[in-house]
C-alpha cells in the first residue's frame, strides 16, 4: 500500500458527464499519474468508477465517496490502473469489469459490443488492443454534443503510447485508432495527461507518428542491416532517449520491427 502525505487531488470536472482524480502515482510512464474517472448523470446519486489506479486509501476513499458506485470499470491490466481494484471491491461492494476475468472481482469480463448503464448513462465497451491486447475504451454518447471516449493507455492526453509488445502488437493498434478515428470528434479522456477535445484529430496525430516512426525504422534497417537487433536499431533511431525509459524505447521498436517484418 502506498502513503502520500501530500494534501489529495480534488475532483476535476472533465466532460459534462465524468469527473476524475489524478492518483498520487506520477513517474516516466504514467506522467502526472493516473486519471480515476467518475461516470454520472447530473443529479444522480449513483456513479461508474473507471480505472482506481494504486492503492491510496486516500484516492480510494475520495472515489467512494463521490455516490453510490453501480461498477467499477478497468481500461487494461497494468498495474497503475488495476492494483487498488480488490480493495475498492471491498470499499464498495461494486463489482470490478475488466476484459480478463483475473481483473475482475465479482463481476463478468467485459466484451467488445457490451452496453452498460451505470450512473444513469449509458456506456459503450469497445476493445482496442494494442496497447495491450486486453485494452477496452469506454464510448459515451450522450457525454456533451459530440459525446466522450475513456480511451485508457490505447490514446494519452500528452505524448505517445508505448506498446508492451509482444502482448501489444503494431497491426492491432493502428486498427483500433482506426475504429476510435470513427467516432468523430468526440471528447477524447485519457488515463495519463489532459482532457482532448478531438478524437479523431488526436487519432490522425497518432497515425501519423507511427508511420513516421516505421520510416525511421526501415532507414535504421538499411543502415545498420535488415538482420539488425532491437538494441542496434533503438541506438539508431533513440539514439538520445533517457535511460530510464530505455526500455519503452527498445520495446517499441521490437514492436515496429514485428509489424515491418512479418
Amino acid at each position: 500500500m502506498t502513503s502520500n502525505d501530500a494534501v489529495p487531488s480534488e475532483l476535476q470536472q472533465a466532460s459534462e458527464l465524468t469527473r476524475f482524480r489524478l492518483a498520487p502515482n506520477p513517474g516516466p510512464m504514467s506522467l502526472d499519474g493516473t486519471n480515476s474517472y467518475i461516470i454520472g448523470a447530473p443529479g444522480s446519486a449513483h456513479v461508474a468508477i473507471v480505472d482506481p489506479g494504486p492503492q491510496d486509501e486516500r484516492h480510494l476513499a475520495a472515489l467512494a465517496a463521490s455516490g453510490v458506485v453501480d461498477v467499477v470499470l478497468i481500461t487494461h491490466r497494468h498495474a497503475d490502473h488495476t492494483e487498488a481494484s480488490a480493495r475498492f471491491h471491498e470499499l464498495t461492494g461494486a463489482p470490478v469489469r475488466a476484459a480478463m476475468a483475473e481483473h475482475c472481482h465479482g463481476g463478468e469480463p467485459l466484451r467488445d459490443g457490451d452496453v452498460l448503464a451505470a450512473g444513469g448513462v449509458e456506456i459503450r465497451v469497445l476493445a482496442t488492443p494494442g496497447h495491450t491486447s486486453d485494452s477496452l475504451c469506454f464510448h459515451l454518447p450522450g457525454d456533451g454534443p459530440n459525446g466522450s471516449v475513456l480511451t485508457g493507455d490505447t490514446i494519452l492526453g500528452r505524448g505517445t503510447t508505448v506498446l508492451d509488445y509482444p502482448d501489444g502488437r503494431l497491426g492491432d493498434y493502428l486498427t483500433s485508432l482506426d475504429r476510435l478515428e470513427a467516432l468523430g470528434p468526440a471528447t477524447l479522456l485519457p488515463a495519463h495527461g489532459p482532457v482532448l477535445a478531438s478524437l479523431e484529430e488526436k487519432c490522425r496525430e497518432y497515425r501519423e507518428h507511427r508511420e513516421q516512426r516505421l520510416d525511421q525504422i526501415r532507414a535504421a534497417l538499411a543502415q545498420v542491416g535488415g538482420d539488425a537487433t532491437v538494441a542496434q536499431v533503438t541506438d539508431v533511431v533513440y539514439a538520445d532517449v533517457d535511460p530510464s525509459v530505455r526500455w519503452a524505447a527498445e520495446t517499441s521498436v521490437a514492436a515496429q520491427l514485428d509489424y515491418l517484418r512479418s
